[in-house]
């Protein structure tokens, strides 16, 4: 028996092709965000066998990162040209802020183990989520608290008894914590700069700020910028490529066909990735006080990126 016209027609065709993928899952925004977030989580591995200062591998991270989309960058200026406003002032501003968090939390890496480092610098979000109250008249609701007491609780846990006992492990945590307030900053400064910039834009004039900042940083601590092996030159271009580069283009991708609720959850796979990734790749087995703390990080941050924000923010 043949079959209909109709069903052979190519707009049939077409039809039926559309359901088909409409069927199928979203394999490809979500393979780009969880290999986004294992890049991110090779951050601390790459700042350890860089072994470089803070700092130092710090600039080299975004000097490498800035180059390699100054094409792209200044082809996109030309179609949209960036002038002068409070939307480029934020974007200078995130860009101080990343270097400061860079500056602290490859510092913070070297003093204590590469997981710890990256669970307590994990709780960004947390003061995002604070700052968004405290700025921009976003309350949070009661579960935000709560959410918040967790997170700092497993990040005390972490601090008291982490795989690396002594004070300098343990100023390596505050450290972290510490990164993590200049991490929220340059979320909330890049929030206010995405209003007049594109993201490519802000991302990349932010870049250029932090090696320049860190740049001048390096200097005047007297932080040498070269004289390295080549394995911490290895590791410095991975940090650029793996984790500036790549993450970057793979999560934005991600946020291009996800919900945000499913990506910011899913980017906590980040500290996760370090802990499992350092334990060959570093020799760092975490303690029970580590992985006791680190559930409480991620519990305590899964709760603010869920229902940390009022009705009308979600």
């Amino acid at each position: 028996m043949s079959s209909s016209p109709e069903a052979t027609s190519p707009r049939a065709q077409l039809s039926q092709l559309n359901q088909r993928l409409k069927n199928i899952p979203h394999f490809l925004p979500y393979s780009a965000l969880i290999i986004g977030a294992i890049s991110m989580g090779t951050s601390g591995i790459l700042v350890k066998w860089a072994d470089a200062p803070g700092a130092v591998s710090g600039f080299y991270r975004m000097l490498f990162a800035a180059l390699l989309f100054s094409v792209p960058f200044s082809m996109e200026v030309r179609r949209q040209p960036v002038r002068v406003s409070r939307a480029l002032w934020f974007t200078l501003l995130a860009g101080l802020l990343f270097a400061g968090d860079l500056a602290v939390w490859n510092t913070a890496v070297l003093m204590t183990s590469a997981a710890n480092a990256t669970f307590i610098g994990n709780t960004a979000p947390v003061w995002v989520s604070l700052g968004a109250w405290l700025f921009f008249g976003e309350r949070p609701t009661p579960l935000f608290w709560l959410g918040l007491l967790v997170a700092l609780g497993g990040a005390g846990l972490m601090l008291s008894g982490g795989g690396q006992a002594g004070s300098q492990a343990v100023l390596g945590g505050l450290l972290s914590a510490v990164a993590g307030l200049f991490y929220a900053g340059f979320f909330l400064a890049t929030r206010v700069a995405r209003s007049g910039l594109s993201a490519f834009a802000s991302w990349w004039i932010s870049a250029g700020v932090s090696a320049g900042v860190l740049l001048i940083s390096s200097l005047l601590l007297g932080q040498p910028l070269w004289g390295y092996p080549a394995s911490t030159w290895l590791s410095l271009l991975g940090l650029a490529l793996i984790t500036q580069a790549g993450a970057y283009l793979l999560v934005n991708y991600a946020l291009g066909h996800l919900p945000a609720p499913i990506v910011s959850t899913t980017l906590l796979l980040q500290p996760v990735a370090t802990l499992l990734l350092a334990i060959p790749l570093l020799n760092e087995w975490p303690t029970p006080l580590d992985l006791a703390g680190g559930a409480l990080v991620l519990a305590g941050v899964w709760v603010v990126n869920r229902f940390g924000k009022t009705g009308a923010d979600q």
